[in-house]
């Protein structure tokens, strides 16, 4: 599979919807990945699946954990801080070397104007180190700052968090999926991909999970949901 490089890359201008981006970037794994390859990723998403992993999450009604954190530049982000304007769209993402996570990013920053239209501020989040989500954030042109989880100590506690199985370390390393250096620790821990809307009173509003990182939410749900709530909230303020 062909990745641009960061010559050729640029803000996204597909507009199809995720769901069909993500289909396109599954069916070249299928034709292109050799099975045995497939077979164990297979394997630790449906061990994850097992765990139920994302049914161990935070949820509608939960109250959010409040963070500072760095950015892609090193500038400190506080949750308290973005609450104070408005709703809060938090994204959990693997990391750059993730096509699934990369197709996602650019299609959220693609809407990330008609989120802050419709009241709430937009960022993402993972355990990768700042020089890599500075490299993610330039090369693809986000709209939006992506925020350094080191040890996944937000996602933790959020309870997305699991360890890369033996079998899928040792695929990743052979791939170049270098996540020691990647996330600068040792732990080959990730979260599993996740997206939140948070109420300014840290309650969370909207909540998808997942342990299959294959699948994500429609950004235009996300769009949806903020405008949904800050209409129920504005209503019920009248």
């Amino acid at each position: 599979m062909k990745w641009r490089s960061l010559q050729e890359s640029g803000p996204s201008s597909d507009l199809r919807p995720l769901r069909q981006i993500l289909a396109e970037r599954k069916q070249a794994i299928a034709q292109y990945v050799p099975a045995e390859v497939q077979a164990v990723h297979v394997r630790a998403v449906a061990s994850l699946k097992n765990q139920q992993l994302a049914a161990q999450t935070l949820k509608v009604g939960d109250i959010s954990p409040s963070f500072v954190l760095p950015d892609h530049r090193g500038k400190l982000v506080s949750s308290s801080d973005l609450l104070a304007k408005g709703r809060l769209v938090l994204s959990f993402i693997r990391g750059r070397w993730c096509p699934f996570c990369v197709a996602q990013m650019e299609a959220m920053s693609s809407i990330a104007s008609e989120i802050a239209a419709a009241g709430a501020a937009l960022v993402a989040v993972s355990p990768q180190t700042e020089k890599q989500a500075f490299f993610m954030h330039d090369q693809h042109k986000l709209a939006f700052p992506l925020l350094v989880d080191a040890r996944n100590a937000l996602a933790r506690q959020f309870g997305l968090v699991y360890r890369v199985p033996e079998g899928q370390q040792a695929l990743y390393s052979r791939t170049f999926v270098n996540l020691p250096f990647a996330n600068g620790d040792s732990s080959w821990e990730l979260p599993i991909p996740a997206t939140y809307v948070i109420d300014c009173n840290g309650s969370i509003l909207f909540a998808s999970a997942n342990e299959d990182y294959a699948d994500r939410p429609e950004p235009l749900e996300i769009v949806e949901a903020v405008r949904l709530t800050h209409d129920q909230a504005r209503t019920l303020s009248d």
